[in-house]
C-alpha cells in the first residue's frame, strides 16, 4: 500500500500532522507521504482541485476551513453533517466523503486514561461552545451520559448545541459564573477553548475552588502541556487529562478511515510528549 495524504488549512507550517501520520505509516510498514497544502480561503477550491488531480487517498482539514470544505464534498458522514464540520476527507470510488474525528478521537483519548469516568450517572460540564466543543459534545452524547451541561460566555451560542443532543440527555446552559458556583456537582470537566494557551499561560476560564475531589479535569490546550487550569485541578485533588492526547487519537481515527488498519498507539504518546517538549 502506498498512501498519498495531506492537510489543508491556514496557517499550518507548525502542524504536527506530518510527523504523527509518518509515525503511523512507519509503525504499519506503509509507504507514503503526508504533505501540507497551506491555502487562503480564496484559493480553497483550487487546492481541492489540485488534490483531486493528484488522486490523493485522503486529507485532513484544520482551521479555518472545517466548515468551508463541506461544499466541495460529495458525501458526508451523518455525524459530520450534524456537527457541521469536517476534519477528515477520504476518496472512495472517485468521490470525496467527509468525516469529523475530533469528538470521537477526544473520547478515545480520555477512555485510555480514565475509563471509569464514562458512567451514565456521572455529571459532565463542557466549558466553551466553539467548533471543538461542538464535536466533543456530540461524541459525549453518544456515550450515554445522563447529564452534560455547557457553560459559555454567550448563552445563545451554547443553546445551538441542543440540536445535537439525544432524548436521554439532560443539558443545562450556564454562564461561567453559574458553573463555578456549582462545580462540586460535576465528575468530569472538559475545557474546549483556547484560554490558557501560550503565550497567555496564566489565564483560566473558571476558578476551581469548588472542584469535586477526584473529578477528571480535561483541557484540550496542549501548549503548555500542563495548563494553569490543570495545575490548579491537580492541587485541588482532581485527576488531569492533557490535551496532546487528543491530537494523537483523532489522527489515529482518521488513519483508520483512510486505511482500514488499526494503528495501536503503544509508545507514541510518550514520543509526542517528548516532541512537544523539544526533546525528540
Amino acid at each position: 500500500m502506498t498512501l498519498a495524504l495531506g492537510l489543508i488549512g491556514y496557517p499550518i507550517g507548525h502542524s504536527l500532522s506530518p510527523w504523527i501520520h509518518g509515525q503511523f505509516m512507519d509503525k504499519l510498514g506503509i509507504d507514503g507521504e503526508y504533505r501540507l497544502y497551506e491555502t487562503t480561503k480564496a484559493n480553497l477550491g483550487e487546492t481541492v482541485k489540485l488534490l483531486k488531480s493528484k488522486q490523493v487517498d485522503g486529507f485532513n482539514v484544520t482551521v479555518p476551513y472545517k466548515q468551508d470544505i463541506m461544499e466541495y464534498l460529495d458525501e458526508l458522514d451523518p455525524d459530520a453533517e450534524k456537527i457541521g464540520a469536517v476534519n477528515t476527507v477520504v476518496s472512495k470510488n472517485g468521490t470525496w466523503k467527509g468525516y469529523n474525528t475530533d469528538g470521537q478521537g477526544y473520547v478515545r483519548s480520555v477512555k485510555s486514561d480514565f475509563p471509569d469516568v464514562f458512567r451514565p450517572e456521572n455529571k459532565v460540564l463542557l466549558l466553551g461552545a466553539g467548533g471543538a466543543a461542538r464535536g466533543i459534545y456530540r461524541a459525549l452524547v453518544q456515550e450515554n451520559f445522563a447529564s452534560i451541561d455547557i457553560a459559555n460566555r454567550t448563552i445563545d451560542r451554547a443553546k445551538s448545541f441542543l440540536e445535537l443532543k439525544e432524548n436521554h440527555i439532560e443539558t443545562t446552559i450556564l454562564s461561567f459564573e453559574e458553573a463555578e458556583s456549582m462545580l462540586e456537582h460535576y465528575d468530569f470537566l472538559v475545557q474546549t477553548t483556547s484560554v490558557g494557551m501560550k503565550p497567555n499561560i496564566d489565564s483560566k476560564i473558571i476558578a476551581l475552588n469548588k472542584l469535586k475531589h477526584d473529578a477528571v479535569v480535561s483541557d484540550i490546550v496542549y501548549q503548555p502541556l500542563v495548563t494553569s487550569l490543570l495545575q490548579e485541578a491537580k492541587v485541588r485533588g482532581g485527576r488531569i487529562h492533557q490535551g496532546y492526547a487528543m491530537l494523537l487519537y483523532q489522527a489515529e481515527l482518521a488513519f483508520e478511515i483512510w486505511t482500514n488498519e488499526t494503528v495501536g498507539l503503544d509508545g507514541l504518546l510518550n514520543k509526542l510528549e517528548l516532541r512537544l517538549r523539544g526533546k525528540e
